[in-house]
């Protein structure tokens, strides 16, 4: 059995605690109760309930009152959006807008662009190159339709911190409710509802369980939210449904846990944070996304030059972790958040981000920093930007062929090298920018050509090398590039 990944991606989702994890599996095995049941077992599980909301509360300064539970943080974010916009009296909701950022995350962006849908506005800032908005950018931005500004505390990319106290000075002042999302945020920085209209939460962001997270409302929202879900009343009818008891109850915990010791935790995880930084940083090519100052403790995100995003995830399978949000990585699309700070295509692609968690040790940093360091290297002295590696070949006297195709802009570029003796492939190497299969199939040619007649047909076809590394169909045009590259060098 090979041994379990350094896992840095807690951004995307965190060990229960084993604290939780008992709470909860206790529960599951109890006898049951429905919380809206006025018998025996139906109040011991309401009791359950009123006790994990009023731990919720007490971790962002809140009363029990004012948490509605959720099947999450994204849940709580559309309910938030969607709800207080549709929400809105007749007379406002024409021409209403909602303000929020290029770089939140899907949850929110989505939701938001709903509304277009419906009728509504939407602006969508840009924030300066590190991530961060100035209350000034968005002072400039409100108009008398905005209805509603939405900001995560912290990014789940680069671990950018917003002025939440700043910006909800300025929504107040101009009578205007304010979302914030907390989900990266509460189990580092303390949280006040003070000022804030919505807070949406999620139990697997601190250790508590999946499935499980809230929206943290102002009292005065509460009347003229619209709810998403409708039919049983529950949670005041704002969300209904019957509550997973274990679940909210482990959230309630985790949520207690977490207030225990987050200035001490944050500060421990802080330095490990910075120990990862101060050694990647000494690579020749790294760069730093987010905000050096106003920053998350437990993230951090760096874009590395000369190398595939992809190829270099790949080459790291002693380390769990993200090269961008978790929620979006199936498309193997550039971050578009990083996009949105202005890294181009290579450099979105080619980011890593490092989450911490309270487990993380000081001996998973250091086998972090090697892993990355070698993948780095390796990956680099593929590159494009490397002497030709012939010096060998070129003293024996022999024919040297070079052929290129791709560019590194497009995301593959290839460079393969034959040494011809006697009208015969002697030896094969490569030179490569992109993704594993791009790499593998290189491998592999290099492999086959050695001792074929310079006259033979290519050992196979670009549909059998795409088979042989079993590369997905839409890899094809990457591995026909391959091909171009050898068809230039054998001709």
């Amino acid at each position: 059995m090979t041994a379990e990944p350094v896992y840095l991606d807690h951004a995307a989702t965190t060990p229960v605690d084993p604290r939780v994890a008992a709470l909860v599996s206790a529960l599951m095995a109890a006898p049951p109760g429905n919380p809206g049941s006025s018998h025996a077992p139906g109040r011991r599980a309401a009791a359950q309930v009123d006790a994990a909301r009023a731990q919720v509360a007490a971790l962002v300064n809140a009363v029990p009152e004012q948490v509605v539970f959720t099947s999450g943080a994204t849940e709580a974010d559309n309910l938030a959006i969607l709800g207080h916009l549709r929400g809105l009296p007749a007379a406002r909701r024409a021409g209403a807008e909602v303000i929020t950022l290029a770089t939140e995350h899907k949850a929110v962006l989505t939701p938001v662009r709903k509304l277009e849908h419906e009728g509504y506005t939407a602006r969508i800032l840009t924030p300066g190159h590190t991530g961060r908005l100035a209350p000034s950018q968005l002072e400039a931005a409100i108009t008398p339709a905005t209805a509603l500004v939405s900001v995560l505390h912290v990014n789940n990319e680069t671990g950018v911190v917003q002025d939440i106290a700043g910006i909800a000075a300025l929504c107040a002042a101009r009578g205007i409710a304010l979302h914030v999302d907390a989900a990266q945020s509460a189990a580092w920085l303390p949280i006040d509802m003070a000022g804030i209209d919505y807070l949406s939460l999620s139990g697997h962001k601190l250790g508590g369980p999946p499935g499980v997270g809230a929206l943290v409302i102002a009292p005065r929202r509460r009347a003229t939210l619209e709810p998403l879900v409708v039919g049983g009343g529950q949670e005041r009818g704002l969300r209904a449904g019957t509550l997973p008891v274990p679940l909210v109850a482990g959230f309630g915990l985790a949520c207690e846990l977490v207030r225990a010791d987050r200035e001490a935790a944050s500060n421990r995880v802080a330095a490990l944070r910075d120990r990862l930084h101060a050694a990647l940083e000494t690579l020749p090519g790294v760069l730093f996304n987010g905000d050096r100052e106003y920053r998350s403790p437990a993230i951090l995100n760096l874009s590395f030059e000369g190398v595939e995003g992809e190829a270099l995830v790949t080459a790291l399978p002693g380390l769990a972790l993200s090269t961008g949000s978790a929620c979006d990585s199936a498309t193997g699309e550039p971050s578009f958040v990083l996009r949105a700070l202005g890294r181009d295509t290579q450099l979105a692609q080619a980011s890593l981000r490092f989450s911490l968690g309270r487990g993380t040790t000081a001996t998973e940093i250091d086998i972090a920093v090697a892993a990355v360091g070698q993948a780095v290297a390796q990956l680099r002295a593929q590159s494009p930007d490397r002497p030709l590696p012939v010096a060998d070949w070129q003293a024996a006297g022999d024919d040297i062929r070079v052929g290129e195709a791709g560019a590194v802009r497009l995301g593959t570029w290839v460079r393969l090298l034959l040494c011809i003796r006697q009208s015969r492939i002697e030896g094969a190497r490569f030179q490569a920018y992109g993704c594993p299969h791009v790499l593998a199939v290189c491998e592999r040619l290099v492999v086959a050509l050695r001792g074929l007649p310079v006259e033979a047909p290519q050992p196979g076809t670009p549909e059998d090398w795409r088979q042989a590394v079993d590369a997905p169909v839409e890899k094809l045009g990457r591995i026909l590039i391959i091909e171009d590259a050898l068809r230039a060098a054998r001709a």
